[in-house]
């Protein structure tokens, strides 16, 4: 499993006319997280486009459980349960800086050919890097 924290704090323009986090906003916070988290792997939604790979979102969920509000410190954890294959799906958990959970949701995003568009298994550098995260431990014998 892969594991990712970061922090956002939000802006005045993020929210609505009650002060709250404009629900929109989530899956903002969580492309940061998920760009954030892969970065800190060495690979970027740049690298991957140069390559004739694009990950489009595929699916978004999204559950609000309490309001962020204007200056709140945010911290977004990322976490990744499967390894990619066409798809990669991460799940987010978004935290107040008391450690109140708020959100919870998921992305699912596909590997896409540029060239055909169409999906394709992820790039071997990608599973790669992953594959620390989800090999499983040896037993001792």
């Amino acid at each position: 499993m892969f594991t990712f924290e970061t922090s956002v704090r939000v802006r005045y323009a993020e929210t609505d006319q009650m002060g709250y986090v404009y629900y929109g906003n989530y899956s903002m916070y969580y492309e940061v997280a998920r760009t954030d988290a892969l970065r800190s792997l060495g690979l970027t939604y740049k690298e991957l486009e140069a390559q004739g790979v694009m990950l489009p979102v595929l699916q978004l969920n999204c559950k609000y459980i309490r309001p962020g509000k204007y200056d709140d410190l945010l911290r977004i954890r990322v976490v990744m349960q499967e390894m990619p294959t066409k798809r990669i799906k991460f799940d987010y958990e978004v935290f107040r800086e008391d450690d109140t959970l708020i959100n919870i949701g998921s992305t699912t995003l596909v590997f896409v050919d540029m060239k055909t568009a169409k999906p394709t298994e992820a790039p071997d550098h990608v599973k790669e890097l992953f594959m620390p995260f989800f090999e499983k431990a040896e037993s001792p014998e």
